[in-house]
């Protein structure tokens, strides 16, 4: 049974990542302790009693598919229903159009713990927050009036439409048209695959946001446009009219997330209306689309990094249940002649849950110092060396680790729903005790809104050399900060943790400073070889010091809540964190392994 980690959430949010000073210092709005606190424990309840006993549900009878039309599970509709009516879906919302305008970290918290109940649930409502943002800050005003007020509250959903059968990743290579109408309108043409909820039964109506290119368009990304094109077309008075001409083809059938459809969606093929194409209206400019959907991409990202998390969470809380009931041998200092062990007793399952719950732990801080950057952002605060305007320096931090964010957590997720199948053993892998369905759920989040080989060329190509540089530099100085506290503490159980932090970050300071000068000596091909270890270098470092933080703001005397999130930090830096040597060779050293290998020759052997 599902029980979302309240007090561990609330305890990351106001003493790892900074929210507590934040709100003392005005930048969360009208946020307070006690509100926060108060959302927190009924989103857990909401979470707990209303979305996780759709999880194996949606899992086993999955969405189905007949002429355009996609049907729900059951119950999937009426939980919808009452999470729009709790007003869930308005929480980051601009309070203009009926949101609540809370801040990022604490949405983000929320879908921590919607992701844990039902990571395909989940993923609607995700998409549904980013298209507010793109509309919020692109939109025309007409536009916005017309729908931003439905989609905040939740009686409509949003989809991103950008991948094509040709066209993957490489955006620049779609086909889908877009025509100009002499009223101001657009009519679009093509096909779009792989749409989480392009269609489904539990809204009112559906809002797209596709990409698609003008018959004068440019070559490549800078010759995409972004457009809105409804299911439904929205009358003058707010009322839905005609069908528009768009149409779900089918819907695949996956690895997992099963619930959750994932469309084929034809534009303008001639279903709907009498005059050929799907009516379209213009977000952003003509020709600069691709500026408009980055804010629904970098949303999307750091929310498919939660995803991460919150399946995490779900695997360790099901194992750890499981690691405590059932029994097997007999521990090392158990009884000779006594009854058999709880499996928790061995060594090797303390170790693996240990790791479960650092790599889970770890992920949701990053998420939530990237969440938290996007807010400090918004609000205009100082940085730590800024006296003035602190935006562009926090707008760095929330770029430089949401690459961070989405693959090192989607990473984890993955590996810490395998272990949780290994701590169950051959149960693990028998779909009825639920482990499995974690693995196959988690295992898209490294894949989609951009895969994580992407986010580490993103990471290094882009976020390192902000500022020449200084992003990197100074964020890694605060984490040397919190390593070094970790060190001067006198407190016997805090171990090794700060200086086997401090090594890890050290590590990543020199392959920082190794990859700008790689790229700055045009060695780019040599850079890339590195990027992907690079990228879990900094994750680990960054992760280790988050969990250095809660250790060091812990106190084992009071709660044994203190006494594991210390433990779990030493196991972090002890354990996992001198793997940054290895990844540093790696990074310096393993690129001409990679390169020496033509690719014709890897063709070759098939």
């Amino acid at each position: 049974m599902y029980r979302a980690p309240v007090a561990e959430i609330a305890f990351t949010l106001k003493h790892v990542i900074g929210l507590s000073p934040a709100i003392t210092a005005g930048h969360m709005g009208e946020l307070s302790a006690d509100l926060l606190e108060a959302i927190l424990e009924e989103a857990g309840r909401f979470a707990a009693e209303e979305i996780a006993p759709l999880n194996q549900v949606g899992d086993r009878r999955a969405s189905t598919y007949a002429d355009g039309a996609v049907t729900l599970p059951e119950g999937w509709a009426k939980t919808y229903s009452a999470w729009c009516e709790a007003g869930w879906n308005a929480l980051s919302g601009p309070e203009e159009f009926g949101g609540q305008d809370l801040p990022v970290s604490l949405a983000v918290a929320a879908f921590d713990i919607w992701n844990s109940a039902c990571a395909a649930f989940a993923l609607g409502p995700t998409l549904t927050v980013g298209a507010v943002e793109a509309l919020k800050l692109h939109a025309t005003e007409e536009i916005k009036e017309r729908y931003l007020a439905r989609l905040v509250s939740g009686e409509w959903t949003g989809t991103m439409n950008l991948t094509e059968p040709q066209a993957g990743s490489d955006l620049g290579a779609l086909r889908c048209r877009a025509e100009r109408r002499e009223d101001g309108t657009y009519r679009l043409f093509g096909q779009k695959i792989f749409i989480t909820y392009g269609e489904h039964d539990m809204a009112g109506n559906i809002v797209h946001t596709v990409l698609a290119r003008l018959p004068d368009a440019p070559a490549g990304t800078k010759g995409i446009s972004l457009f809105l094109v409804p299911k439904y077309l929205v009358n003058e008075d707010g009322s839905l009219g005609a069908h528009n001409d768009v149409f779900c083809a089918g819907i695949e059938h996956k690895l997992g997330i099963n619930a959750s459809p994932t469309c084929t969606m034809l534009y303008g093929d001639g279903h709907y209306g009498d005059e050929p194409g799907a009516v379209g209206y213009l977000i952003g400019e003509e020709n600069r689309g691709l500026a408009c959907m980055f804010t629904m991409m970098n949303n999307a990202r750091l929310m498919v990094g939660i995803q991460g998390v919150g399946v995490a969470e779900r695997a360790l809380q099901e194992a750890t249940a499981y690691a405590l009931e059932r029994r097997q041998g007999r521990a090392p200092n158990a009884p000779k002649d006594g009854e058999m062990s709880p499996i928790v007793e061995h060594p090797d399952i303390r170790r693996t849950l240990l790791a479960m719950r650092g790599l889970t732990q770890a992920s949701r801080a990053i998420c939530y110092a990237c969440a938290h950057a996007i807010d400090l952002a918004d609000a205009g605060a100082p940085g730590p060396e800024t006296n003035g305007d602190g935006t562009r320096f926090w707008n760095e931090r929330a770029s430089l680790l949401t690459p961070i964010a989405k693959a090192f957590s989607t990473d984890c997720g993955v590996e810490v729903a395998s272990m949780g199948i290994q701590v169950y053993g051959g149960m693990g892998y028998i779909e009825e005790t639920g482990a499995a369905q974690h693995l196959r759920d988690a295992r898209i989040f490294p894949i989609y809104e951009g895969t994580n080989g992407i986010q580490a060329i993103d990471l290094l190509t882009r976020k390192l050399p902000q500022s020449d540089g200084a992003c990197v530099r100074g964020y890694l100085d605060e984490l040397a900060a919190i390593a070094e506290v970790a060190r001067a503490s006198n407190r016997d159980e805090m171990g090794k943790i700060g200086e086997r932090l401090a090594a890890a970050i050290t590590d990543c300071r020199e392959a920082s400073e190794y990859l700008l000068e790689e790229m700055a000596a045009g060695r780019m091909e040599g850079a890339l070889c590195g990027a992907t270890p690079y990228l879990r270098l900094f994750g680990l470092a960054a992760g280790g010091a988050y969990l250095a933080q809660g250790a060091i703001s812990s106190d084992p005397s009071e709660s044994e809540a203190g006494r594991l999130r210390i433990a779990t930090a030493r196991a972090f830096c002890e354990r996992l964190c001198p793997q940054t040597q290895a990844l540093l060779a790696e990074i310096k050293e393993g690129g001409q392994s990679i390169l020496q290998v033509p690719a014709e020759t890897l063709a070759s052997f098939q």
